[in-house]
Protein backbone atom coordinates (compact mmCIF):
# COMPACT_ATOMS: atom_id res chain seq x y z
CA UNK A 1 0.00 0.00 0.00
CA UNK A 2 1.36 3.41 -0.99
CA UNK A 3 0.25 6.47 0.91
CA UNK A 4 -0.29 9.53 -1.25
CA UNK A 5 -1.61 12.94 -0.08
CA UNK A 6 -2.28 13.29 3.61
CA UNK A 7 -5.61 14.35 5.03
CA UNK A 8 -4.38 17.95 4.87
CA UNK A 9 -4.62 17.69 1.06
CA UNK A 10 -5.37 19.82 -0.90
CA UNK A 11 -3.01 22.69 -0.22
CA UNK A 12 -4.66 25.39 1.81
CA UNK A 13 -7.00 22.97 3.57
CA UNK A 14 -9.28 24.63 6.14
CA UNK A 15 -8.53 24.66 9.83
CA UNK A 16 -11.50 22.34 10.28
CA UNK A 17 -13.75 20.21 8.12
CA UNK A 18 -17.53 20.34 8.34
CA UNK A 19 -17.86 16.79 7.00
CA UNK A 20 -15.21 14.11 6.52
CA UNK A 21 -16.42 11.17 4.45
CA UNK A 22 -14.55 7.88 4.76
CA UNK A 23 -14.63 5.34 1.92
CA UNK A 24 -16.89 4.94 -1.06
CA UNK A 25 -15.11 6.49 -4.04
CA UNK A 26 -15.44 4.67 -7.34
CA UNK A 27 -16.27 4.85 -11.01
CA UNK A 28 -19.67 4.11 -12.51
CA UNK A 29 -20.02 2.78 -16.03
CA UNK A 30 -23.54 3.74 -17.04
CA UNK A 31 -25.43 1.74 -19.66
CA UNK A 32 -28.89 2.97 -20.69
CA UNK A 33 -30.98 -0.09 -21.53
CA UNK A 34 -34.45 -0.43 -23.13
CA UNK A 35 -36.03 -2.07 -20.07
CA UNK A 36 -35.37 -3.57 -16.65
CA UNK A 37 -35.05 -6.38 -15.93
CA UNK A 38 -33.20 -6.87 -19.18
CA UNK A 39 -34.35 -10.02 -21.02
CA UNK A 40 -31.61 -12.31 -22.27
CA UNK A 41 -30.28 -11.53 -25.73
CA UNK A 42 -26.89 -12.05 -27.33
CA UNK A 43 -26.50 -8.33 -28.15
CA UNK A 44 -28.22 -5.05 -27.38
CA UNK A 45 -27.40 -1.82 -29.19
CA UNK A 46 -27.32 0.93 -26.55
CA UNK A 47 -26.54 4.67 -26.37
CA UNK A 48 -22.93 5.65 -25.65
CA UNK A 49 -21.56 3.91 -22.55
CA UNK A 50 -20.09 6.48 -20.18
CA UNK A 51 -17.60 6.29 -17.31
CA UNK A 52 -18.36 8.80 -14.54
CA UNK A 53 -17.38 9.33 -10.93
CA UNK A 54 -19.65 7.27 -8.71
CA UNK A 55 -20.24 5.28 -5.53
CA UNK A 56 -21.64 6.54 -2.27
CA UNK A 57 -18.73 8.39 -0.69
CA UNK A 58 -18.17 10.45 -3.83
CA UNK A 59 -21.82 11.43 -3.85
CA UNK A 60 -21.89 12.57 -0.24
CA UNK A 61 -18.69 14.61 -0.41
CA UNK A 62 -19.62 16.24 -3.74
CA UNK A 63 -23.09 17.01 -2.44
CA UNK A 64 -21.75 18.56 0.76
CA UNK A 65 -19.20 20.60 -1.19
CA UNK A 66 -21.88 21.93 -3.55
CA UNK A 67 -23.89 23.07 -0.51
CA UNK A 68 -20.99 25.16 0.78
CA UNK A 69 -19.69 22.77 3.41
CA UNK A 70 -15.98 22.16 3.90
CA UNK A 71 -15.87 18.51 2.89
CA UNK A 72 -13.12 15.91 2.53
CA UNK A 73 -13.16 12.32 1.29
CA UNK A 74 -10.56 9.81 2.50
CA UNK A 75 -10.29 6.48 0.70
CA UNK A 76 -8.27 3.69 -0.89
CA UNK A 77 -8.01 3.72 -4.69
CA UNK A 78 -5.90 2.07 -7.37
CA UNK A 79 -3.08 3.40 -9.51
CA UNK A 80 -5.30 2.93 -12.54
CA UNK A 81 -7.41 4.97 -15.00
CA UNK A 82 -10.39 4.85 -12.65
CA UNK A 83 -8.35 6.24 -9.77
CA UNK A 84 -7.07 9.02 -12.05
CA UNK A 85 -10.65 9.87 -13.07
CA UNK A 86 -11.62 10.27 -9.41
CA UNK A 87 -8.58 12.39 -8.54
CA UNK A 88 -9.08 14.64 -11.56
CA UNK A 89 -12.80 15.07 -10.89
CA UNK A 90 -12.24 16.21 -7.30
CA UNK A 91 -9.28 18.42 -8.20
CA UNK A 92 -11.25 20.21 -10.93
CA UNK A 93 -13.97 21.07 -8.39
CA UNK A 94 -11.74 21.91 -5.45
CA UNK A 95 -13.07 19.03 -3.35
CA UNK A 96 -10.77 17.70 -0.64
CA UNK A 97 -9.46 14.20 -1.30
CA UNK A 98 -6.85 12.16 0.56
CA UNK A 99 -6.03 8.63 -0.53
CA UNK A 100 -3.76 5.64 -0.36
CA UNK A 101 -3.01 3.43 -3.34
CA UNK A 102 -3.83 -0.27 -3.09
CA UNK A 103 -2.97 -3.07 -5.56
CA UNK A 104 -6.56 -4.29 -5.80
CA UNK A 105 -7.48 -1.21 -7.79
CA UNK A 106 -10.37 1.24 -7.73
CA UNK A 107 -13.97 0.21 -7.05
CA UNK A 108 -16.25 0.06 -10.07
CA UNK A 109 -19.93 -0.34 -10.79
CA UNK A 110 -21.78 -1.09 -14.00
CA UNK A 111 -25.16 0.62 -13.84
CA UNK A 112 -27.99 -0.56 -16.04
CA UNK A 113 -30.49 2.30 -16.22
CA UNK A 114 -33.98 1.82 -17.64
CA UNK A 115 -36.20 4.39 -19.38
CA UNK A 116 -37.96 5.25 -16.11
CA UNK A 117 -34.66 6.06 -14.37
CA UNK A 118 -34.57 2.92 -12.23
CA UNK A 119 -31.27 1.11 -12.10
CA UNK A 120 -29.58 -2.21 -11.46
CA UNK A 121 -26.04 -1.92 -10.10
CA UNK A 122 -23.31 -4.52 -10.67
CA UNK A 123 -20.77 -3.63 -8.00
CA UNK A 124 -17.08 -4.62 -8.00
CA UNK A 125 -15.78 -3.68 -4.51
CA UNK A 126 -12.10 -4.58 -5.11
CA UNK A 127 -12.01 -5.82 -1.54
CA UNK A 128 -9.02 -7.53 0.06
CA UNK A 129 -9.23 -9.26 3.48
CA UNK A 130 -7.47 -7.24 6.14
CA UNK A 131 -7.54 -4.02 4.14
CA UNK A 132 -7.08 -0.99 6.38
CA UNK A 133 -7.02 2.78 6.00
CA UNK A 134 -3.68 4.11 7.34
CA UNK A 135 -4.19 5.98 10.62
CA UNK A 136 -1.75 8.71 9.58
CA UNK A 137 -4.00 9.35 6.59
CA UNK A 138 -7.27 9.80 8.46
CA UNK A 139 -6.38 10.91 12.00
CA UNK A 140 -5.37 14.51 11.10
CA UNK A 141 -8.73 15.01 9.39
CA UNK A 142 -11.06 13.45 11.93
CA UNK A 143 -9.36 15.41 14.71
CA UNK A 144 -10.49 18.57 12.89
CA UNK A 145 -13.92 17.33 11.80
CA UNK A 146 -17.29 18.56 13.01
CA UNK A 147 -18.86 15.39 11.63
CA UNK A 148 -17.68 12.12 10.07
CA UNK A 149 -19.74 10.05 7.64
CA UNK A 150 -18.61 6.43 7.27
CA UNK A 151 -19.39 4.55 4.08
CA UNK A 152 -19.97 0.85 4.69
CA UNK A 153 -16.66 -0.20 3.16
CA UNK A 154 -15.18 -2.88 5.39
CA UNK A 155 -12.13 -0.88 6.50
CA UNK A 156 -14.34 2.00 7.68
CA UNK A 157 -15.62 -0.01 10.65
CA UNK A 158 -12.13 0.06 12.18
CA UNK A 159 -12.31 3.85 12.66
CA UNK A 160 -14.99 3.65 15.36
CA UNK A 161 -12.56 3.39 18.33
CA UNK A 162 -10.67 6.51 17.25
CA UNK A 163 -13.89 8.39 16.56
CA UNK A 164 -15.30 7.51 19.97
CA UNK A 165 -12.11 8.54 21.71
CA UNK A 166 -12.22 11.89 19.94
CA UNK A 167 -15.94 12.36 20.52
CA UNK A 168 -16.67 13.09 16.86
CA UNK A 169 -20.31 12.57 15.79
CA UNK A 170 -20.65 9.79 13.21
CA UNK A 171 -23.26 8.98 10.60
CA UNK A 172 -23.54 6.11 8.15
CA UNK A 173 -25.82 4.97 5.34
CA UNK A 174 -26.82 1.28 5.40
CA UNK A 175 -28.43 1.61 1.95
CA UNK A 176 -30.69 -1.35 1.16
CA UNK A 177 -29.88 -3.37 4.30
CA UNK A 178 -32.36 -6.12 5.06
CA UNK A 179 -31.97 -5.73 8.83
CA UNK A 180 -30.12 -9.05 9.15
CA UNK A 181 -26.83 -9.13 7.20
CA UNK A 182 -23.88 -9.05 9.57
CA UNK A 183 -21.71 -6.77 7.43
CA UNK A 184 -23.87 -3.75 8.28
CA UNK A 185 -24.26 -4.29 12.01
CA UNK A 186 -21.11 -2.52 13.22
CA UNK A 187 -22.27 0.54 11.28
CA UNK A 188 -25.90 0.24 12.34
CA UNK A 189 -25.11 -0.03 16.04
CA UNK A 190 -21.95 2.10 16.17
CA UNK A 191 -23.15 5.34 14.58
CA UNK A 192 -24.90 8.33 16.11
CA UNK A 193 -27.04 9.03 13.04
CA UNK A 194 -28.13 6.18 10.79
CA UNK A 195 -29.59 6.44 7.29
CA UNK A 196 -31.08 3.44 5.49
CA UNK A 197 -33.49 2.61 2.70
CA UNK A 198 -36.82 0.86 3.13
CA UNK A 199 -36.23 -1.07 -0.11
CA UNK A 200 -35.54 -4.47 1.50
CA UNK A 201 -37.25 -4.03 4.86
CA UNK A 202 -40.40 -6.00 5.65
CA UNK A 203 -41.00 -3.83 8.72
CA UNK A 204 -38.99 -0.58 8.54
CA UNK A 205 -40.26 0.71 11.90
CA UNK A 206 -39.11 -2.45 13.70
CA UNK A 207 -35.62 -2.19 12.20
CA UNK A 208 -35.42 1.50 13.10
CA UNK A 209 -36.38 0.71 16.70
CA UNK A 210 -33.82 -2.10 16.83
CA UNK A 211 -31.06 0.29 15.75
CA UNK A 212 -32.01 2.78 18.45
CA UNK A 213 -32.37 0.11 21.14
CA UNK A 214 -29.20 -1.86 20.46
CA UNK A 215 -26.90 0.88 19.24
CA UNK A 216 -25.61 4.38 19.88
CA UNK A 217 -27.89 6.19 17.45
CA UNK A 218 -30.06 9.05 18.63
CA UNK A 219 -31.79 9.28 15.24
CA UNK A 220 -32.61 6.84 12.44
CA UNK A 221 -33.69 8.11 9.02
CA UNK A 222 -35.37 5.69 6.62
CA UNK A 223 -35.83 6.82 3.01
CA UNK A 224 -38.64 5.41 0.89
CA UNK A 225 -38.22 7.03 -2.52
CA UNK A 226 -41.38 8.69 -3.80
CA UNK A 227 -43.07 7.93 -0.48
CA UNK A 228 -40.75 10.32 1.34
CA UNK A 229 -38.78 9.49 4.48
CA UNK A 230 -39.33 8.49 8.10
CA UNK A 231 -37.61 9.76 11.23
CA UNK A 232 -37.33 7.95 14.55
CA UNK A 233 -35.61 9.36 17.64
CA UNK A 234 -37.58 7.51 20.32
CA UNK A 235 -37.75 3.72 20.20
CA UNK A 236 -41.05 3.76 22.08
CA UNK A 237 -42.76 5.90 19.45
CA UNK A 238 -43.74 5.65 15.81
CA UNK A 239 -41.61 7.02 12.97
CA UNK A 240 -42.56 10.51 11.83
CA UNK A 241 -43.34 10.69 8.12
CA UNK A 242 -41.96 13.51 5.98
CA UNK A 243 -43.50 13.61 2.47
CA UNK A 244 -41.27 13.50 -0.59
CA UNK A 245 -40.32 16.65 -2.48
CA UNK A 246 -41.59 16.54 -6.05
CA UNK A 247 -38.81 16.40 -8.66
CA UNK A 248 -38.52 19.69 -10.56
CA UNK A 249 -38.29 17.89 -13.90
CA UNK A 250 -38.91 14.38 -15.29
CA UNK A 251 -37.03 11.56 -13.56
CA UNK A 252 -34.32 10.26 -15.87
CA UNK A 253 -31.74 8.62 -13.57
CA UNK A 254 -32.19 7.70 -9.89
CA UNK A 255 -28.50 6.96 -9.33
CA UNK A 256 -27.10 9.03 -6.48
CA UNK A 257 -30.45 10.12 -5.06
CA UNK A 258 -29.79 8.52 -1.66
CA UNK A 259 -26.34 10.09 -1.37
CA UNK A 260 -27.80 13.48 -2.31
CA UNK A 261 -30.44 13.01 0.41
CA UNK A 262 -27.68 12.41 2.99
CA UNK A 263 -25.79 15.55 1.96
CA UNK A 264 -28.95 17.66 2.11
CA UNK A 265 -29.91 16.25 5.50
CA UNK A 266 -26.40 16.86 6.89
CA UNK A 267 -26.55 20.44 5.63
CA UNK A 268 -29.52 21.05 7.90
CA UNK A 269 -28.31 18.83 10.71
CA UNK A 270 -25.02 20.69 11.10
CA UNK A 271 -27.02 23.91 11.45
CA UNK A 272 -29.17 22.32 14.17
CA UNK A 273 -32.35 22.75 12.12
CA UNK A 274 -35.50 20.85 13.14
CA UNK A 275 -35.43 17.23 12.01
CA UNK A 276 -38.38 17.64 9.66
CA UNK A 277 -36.58 20.54 7.95
CA UNK A 278 -33.45 18.41 7.58
CA UNK A 279 -35.52 15.65 5.97
CA UNK A 280 -37.14 18.11 3.57
CA UNK A 281 -33.72 19.43 2.58
CA UNK A 282 -32.59 15.86 2.01
CA UNK A 283 -35.70 15.14 -0.03
CA UNK A 284 -35.14 18.20 -2.22
CA UNK A 285 -31.53 17.21 -2.87
CA UNK A 286 -32.55 13.63 -3.71
CA UNK A 287 -35.32 14.76 -6.03
CA UNK A 288 -32.88 17.00 -7.88
CA UNK A 289 -30.48 14.10 -8.37
CA UNK A 290 -33.21 12.06 -10.08
CA UNK A 291 -33.52 14.68 -12.83
CA UNK A 292 -29.88 14.63 -13.97
CA UNK A 293 -27.93 11.97 -15.85
CA UNK A 294 -25.12 10.22 -14.05
CA UNK A 295 -24.64 9.47 -10.40
CA UNK A 296 -23.04 12.66 -9.08
CA UNK A 297 -22.54 14.92 -12.09
CA UNK A 298 -24.70 17.85 -11.04
CA UNK A 299 -25.27 18.09 -7.26
CA UNK A 300 -27.75 20.69 -6.10
CA UNK A 301 -26.41 24.07 -4.99
CA UNK A 302 -27.21 25.73 -1.67
CA UNK A 303 -29.33 28.46 -3.29
CA UNK A 304 -31.40 25.98 -5.29
CA UNK A 305 -31.77 23.61 -2.34
CA UNK A 306 -33.18 26.31 -0.07
CA UNK A 307 -35.58 27.50 -2.75
CA UNK A 308 -36.86 24.00 -3.53
CA UNK A 309 -37.23 22.97 0.11
CA UNK A 310 -39.27 26.10 0.80
CA UNK A 311 -41.83 25.33 -1.90
CA UNK A 312 -45.19 24.00 -0.64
Amino acid sequence: MTTEPTADHPAGAPASWDVVVVGGAGVDTTVYVPELPLPYADTYAVPPVIDRIGNTGSGVVLGCHALGMRALLIDLIGDDPQGALIRDHFAARGVGFAWSVVPEGTRRSVLLVGPDGRRTSLFDPRFAPGQRLPRDLYLPAIRRARHVHLSITDFSRHLYPDLRNLGVPVSTDLHDWNGRDDHHKDFAYGSDLVFLSAAKLDDPAAVMRDILTRGRASLVVCTAGASGSYLLADSSGAPAHVPAVAPPAPVIDTNGAGDAYVSGFLYGHLQSLPLEDCARLGGAAGAHACTTKGTHENPITEKTLLARAAQP
